[in-house]
């Protein structure tokens, strides 16, 4: 074998020290490499988890709310004014020219149907009773008439032109009895058959056509009235009463008729009176860009009363179970959507979330969160100027 030279020696020991230098320099360039990306992360970690510590005065001012899937049902907000129940008042109107008598009801005394309001003295009210007692002595005449012209047709003792004559005077008789007894029901007369209209004379009795209360009265005993007056007397019934309330356009999609909802108001303010959707208005006001919506609501002990100011908190439809977060509880920064999460009594961190629309106030949340996190559901603006003001955020 050949020994190897002094030279080749000199060469090897050169090569050998340039791969063990190149090797340390790649081994320092993949370290560097690694820290690099490490430092990355951690940043984008640090970003995603700042913290923010409350002390208990400043804690006083959020309000914090946890996360459920069964999150109370969502609700829209108005205000009306309440009024009476059109559909269950009466305008009382004289039916024929008269004189009042026996007038004795004033605003606020409650009548029963079919209570007598007054009496009216009319001689058209005594001209219809005379005419009702005359055509039904004329009917009694007429039947008589024809069983005996029919009993002598029969015996060949009267001809068939008086029988003929017979009917045709006891058809025109009974049509003389329904003509009059028509007149006697406009007159309102036609209820109470068991009351002796010869005794009647000229005296006819108005009656309430409804229960309820009397809310207005325009008429004064021995006063003339006649059908061309205004409503002389006019009836409510308060068991149920109407709230008018203006309610937004970007609502009115969440609104449909039979639609529960409270009624509160100042009077009464920890009571709360059940409602429901009567009408949806059809055209919107361009000023205010609101509907009028008709509620109608039971008023046990009509404590409600036309023209009180309401609130009304209208339930919308439940929708299926999901996670929902208020819409002010999350807030936009550098294209990204954040909530701030209570991680301890006083601390809180950001943390990033996805959502979508769910109701008028709140949002379902698709990722971020889960059940039983703490968010800030107000006060999210001065969480966002403490962290600024923190040094090192």
């Amino acid at each position: 074998m050949t020994k190897p030279t002094s030279t080749s020696r000199v060469l090897a020991a050169c090569a050998l020290c340039a791969a063990t230098i190149l090797f340390g320099a790649c081994r320092g360039a993949a370290s560097s490499t690694e820290a690099s990306t490490a430092a990355v992360a951690t940043s984008s970690s640090s970003d995603d988890r700042r913290g923010v510590r409350l002390d208990a005065s400043q804690l006083a001012q959020v309000r914090i709310e946890e996360l459920s899937t069964h999150a109370p049902a969502d609700t829209i907000k108005a205000t009306g004014a309440v009024e009476f129940n059109a559909d269950r008042m009466s305008k009382i109107l004289p039916p024929v020219a008269g004189q009042v008598r026996q007038l004795t009801l004033n605003v606020g005394d409650t009548v029963r149907k079919d209570d007598v309001l007054f009496v009216l003295n009319s001689r058209e009210a005594a001209a219809a009773i005379t005419d009702h007692l005359a055509s039904h002595k004329d009917l009694d005449l007429a039947e008589k008439t024809f069983a005996m012209t029919q009993d002598l047709f029969e015996h060949q003792a009267a001809s068939r032109i008086a029988l003929q004559q017979a009917e045709s005077e006891l058809s025109k008789a009974r049509a003389k009895v329904q003509q009059t007894e028509e007149v006697l029901q406009v007159l309102g007369l036609e209820s109470h058959p068991s009351e002796d209209l010869s005794q009647r004379q000229s005296r006819l009795p108005v009656r309430a056509p409804i229960g309820g209360t009397v809310i207005e009265r325009n008429v004064t005993n021995g006063q003339f009235v006649g059908p061309d007056n205004p409503p002389l007397i006019t009836i409510a019934d308060l068991a149920s009463v109407w709230v008018q309330a203006d309610v937004f356009e970007r609502d009115l999609r969440h609104i449909t008729i039979g639609q529960k909802a409270d009624v509160t108001t100042a009077a009464y303010p920890n009571d709360r009176f059940s409602a429901q959707v009567a009408r949806i208005a059809t055209v919107v006001d361009p000023q205010t860009r609101t509907a009028k919506v008709r509620f109608i609501v039971a008023n046990p002990g009509g404590r409600l009363k036309p023209g009180m100011f309401a609130s009304i908190a209208l339930f919308l439809p439940e929708a299926p179970s999901a996670l929902t977060i208020p819409a002010k509880a999350v807030f936009v920064e550098n294209s990204r959507t954040f909530a701030y999460v209570q991680v301890a009594p006083l601390s809180f961190v950001r943390r990033p979330v996805e959502t979508a629309a769910a109701g008028s106030d709140r949002l379902r949340v698709v990722g971020g969160l889960e059940p039983g996190d703490r968010v800030v559901s107000d006060g999210v603006l001065l969480l966002r100027q403490l962290e600024a003001d923190t040094p090192g955020q």
